[in-house]
């Protein structure tokens, strides 16, 4: 009985999704976005990871920009599938920043598991959509 209930509001369960984590990624990237090209260059070094050595501050503004003005997006359900697949691979790079030569256990629980959750959720919003609540819907 529970779970029927609860399947008839998916579009609601996915409109809480979006506003908590639209809402955290606005907090956490807009000061990165503000802070300006220094900021930027640390940030885009992380690339490095994938082999990509060149303009780490354009990486950078891009990170910060995808957090910052993608949880905004988010929130409001336009260019949902995109910037999903765009916060995935900025949460997968920051996995492969953050583990950095260490795939042991407590460097999962000290450092990387969060933005490994978080690339994994944003590639599955990506297949289920925005839901019915908002401005991109299916």
């Amino acid at each position: 009985m529970l779970l029927k209930f609860l399947g008839k509001y998916r579009d609601v369960g996915l409109l809480m999704l979006r506003l908590g984590l639209g809402a955290a990624f606005m907090i956490h990237g807009l000061p990165k976005l503000g802070a300006g090209p220094k900021t930027w260059h640390g940030l885009g070094e992380a690339m490095g990871n994938l082999g990509i050595h060149f303009w780490p501050t354009f990486w950078g503004f891009m990170a910060a920009a995808a957090e910052g003005i993608g949880g905004l997006l988010l929130i409001l359900g336009v260019f949902y599938r995109p910037i999903c697949l765009v916060l995935a691979f900025s949460m997968t790079v920051a996995t492969l920043s953050l583990a950095h030569n260490s795939w042991t256990l407590e460097a999962f629980n000290k450092g990387y598991s969060r933005p490994l959750e978080l690339a994994v959720v944003f590639f599955g919003l990506a297949f289920v959509g925005p839901g019915r609540f908002s401005i991109d819907k299916d």
